[in-house]
């Protein structure tokens, strides 16, 4: 909880314009309400704004008035905005009259008003499928330069602090793309790192981990990290990488010394980039269960500007984070 408060207080600090295409959504507006008296973001909420100072009136908010309320249907720049979508999409048939009908759709104006610079981040999916959200944000916003690969990283609170940074571990892909090649994984490690930094505030030591240390074991699997880990470190040379490591390897000092002698990460790690999807998100959902630890995200990294998507069950505080953790990653890519 102390991390989450240092990212809001951060958050304050950059005071990013973040679009929230979900504007008169209920759990969306009462999160605004906090995010707007507190300061964390400057927001821009996509809807009628009748309707969204109508449900704010009835929720008892007094805040939204502060946000920048914007109709989809007659905001001012739409033209402005089609034109952009045609320019972007024109390789794929795209036609100014396509255009003015996607620009009303929130989703869309939301990713176009980032790519306009007429805001820093995006968070969105309380009410929209991973899919809706993320489709706009891959045809308009893209990747960043020299990232191929969108992936998902979970922040998790131990509670233990012999492990990691006093207790937090960066962990991905968790949430995004299935089976990275070396290339993919090597930039996975290279986002994540940044993200540890940009978010968490902590100085990577970054794990690539495998069921094999540091030649233990003979396979194509291990041999993909062991590529991906040469590739990270050599994409990334002021962060610490090292791989291929077991877990117990990259987590228990007694273990590291043994196992990886001379290693700047073993038994030291605050990163931890799993081989597969299959891998990665097995392994929060299980210490999430078990062992109760708090796992904050997906942060989606690798955009070229930070976009977000909620679980549809997520709460008013969920937002309220994911906001705040967005105006942090929006910092970190202007930096």
């Amino acid at each position: 909880m102390e991390l989450l408060e240092q990212i809001k207080a951060n958050a304050q600090k950059y005071s990013k314009r973040i679009v929230l295409p979900e504007g008169t959504e209920e759990r969306t507006l009462k999160a605004a309400e906090v995010i707007l008296s507190e300061g964390i973001a400057q927001l821009i909420l996509l809807g009628k704004p009748e309707g969204i100072l109508k449900q704010a009136e009835k929720l008892g908010l007094k805040n939204i008035e502060k946000a920048t309320l914007i109709d989809p249907d007659s905001h001012a720049k739409k033209e402005v905005y089609a034109d952009l979508l045609v320019e972007l999409r024109k390789s794929k048939g795209m036609t100014k009259e396509q255009a003015l009908k996607l620009v009303v759709d929130p989703l869309y104006l939301a990713t176009l008003m980032i790519k306009n610079g007429d805001a820093d981040g995006e968070v969105a999916g309380a009410i929209n499928a991973t899919g809706d959200v993320l489709r706009p944000a891959f045809q308009i916003v893209k990747t960043e330069p020299g990232i191929s690969v969108v992936s998902g990283a979970f922040m998790l609170l131990t509670n233990k602090p012999e492990f990691g940074e006093n207790g937090l571990l960066v962990v991905a892909d968790c949430a995004v793309h299935p089976n990275p090649t070396a290339e993919e994984l090597a930039e996975i490690a290279v986002v994540t790192a940044r993200t540890a930094r940009n978010i968490a505030k902590i100085e990577p030591r970054v794990a690539m981990l495998s069921f094999s240390t540091k030649g233990s074991a003979k396979n194509e699997l291990v041999d993909k990290v062991v590529k991906a880990t040469e590739l990270a470190q050599k994409m990334a040379p002021n962060v610490m990488i090292d791989g291929e490591l077991q877990a117990d390897a990259a987590l228990v000092p007694s273990v590291g010394n043994l196992k990886a002698p001379g290693s700047p990460v073993a038994g030291k790690a605050n990163v931890l980039i799993f081989p597969s999807l299959e891998v990665g998100n097995i392994s929060y959902k299980l210490v999430q269960r078990i062992a109760g630890i708090e796992a904050v995200g997906p942060v989606l990294q690798g955009m070229a500007a930070p976009i977000n998507d909620l679980s549809r069950g997520c709460s008013v505080n969920d937002i309220i984070n994911m906001v705040a953790i967005t105006a942090n990653q929006a910092a970190g890519l202007t930096k």
